[in-house]
């Protein structure tokens, strides 16, 4: 019978392999969470529950080849680890689409890539430098959009006042497909016009380059359930900067 007693865990060398296995466990469920919170709070697909559950992969599938390894099994204990980095691609395509000519959703799939190289590092018994990685993954999904903004020139950009009337419940598609363009939406409303028919008026205010105003209006016009789009050139004054939500990136 083979007997597993111990696994590696930086800093603490070798210990129980039910308490390095259970540090492993906690470690992905709490750095996949981290990154998973914030792709959810920019309404992507890949949320909370996706970024765990790839982490918490990552990091089993790695643990279990490093307890095979030391087991005294004859086998390859880096196949595992190896068809992780392949397998984690097609999952991350399933990420990327095309609209319009245009490719969005590369950053979830860069972000998809990297919370499994988490997950392998945790694995591997490196929860600390796992968690080093995913505060900088963290910064470079918060702070480099904001930075690349302040380094534009807004001198072109103009504050636009936008309608919708639709025949559906489409309120987070239109903040998707906004917030591929800018990272800032103020004072969203939804209003419900006619109950059963489904009938809604959504307005709301971006302040971006008329240049991708244009795009992001034919964007929102092919939603399938949108019956009219209507927008219009404001002056900034007044807009209420109180109101506002901030997000970034795709």
């Amino acid at each position: 019978m083979v007997t597993v007693n111990t696994v590696f865990i930086e800093h603490l060398g070798e210990v129980d392999a039910y308490l390095g296995m259970g540090i492993k466990i906690v470690a992905g469920l709490v750095l996949g969470s981290l990154v998973g919170y914030d792709r959810e709070q920019k309404m992507k697909n890949a949320g909370i529950k996706t970024n765990v559950l790839i982490c918490l992969g990552a990091t089993l599938y790695t643990s279990i080849s490093m307890l095979g390894h030391g087991s005294g099994v004859d086998y390859d204990s880096a196949r595992i680890p190896a068809q992780i980095v392949s397998g984690i691609g097609f999952l991350g395509a399933g990420a990327i689409m095309q609209d319009r000519g245009n490719i969005i959703g590369l950053t979830t799939a860069a972000t998809i890539w990297v919370v499994a190289a988490i997950g392998m590092t945790v694995g591997y018994g490196f929860p600390i430098m796992a968690t080093i990685f995913t505060l900088t993954i963290l910064s470079v999904l918060r702070l480099l959009g904001p930075i690349y903004q302040g380094f534009e020139s807004t001198k072109n950009h103009r504050y636009y006042h936008i309608e919708i009337l639709s025949n559906a419940d489409i309120k987070n598609y239109v903040k998707e497909i906004v917030f591929n363009i800018t990272d800032r939406i103020d004072e969203l409303h939804e209003e419900i016009l006619d109950k059963e028919k489904n009938t809604r008026h959504i307005d709301f205010y971006v302040y971006l380059h008329p240049k991708k105003m244009r795009i992001m209006g034919d964007q929102l016009r092919d939603i399938v359930q949108v019956e009219k789009i209507h927008y219009h050139q404001i002056e900034s004054k007044s807009i209420n900067k109180g109101g506002s939500t901030t997000l970034a990136d795709d």
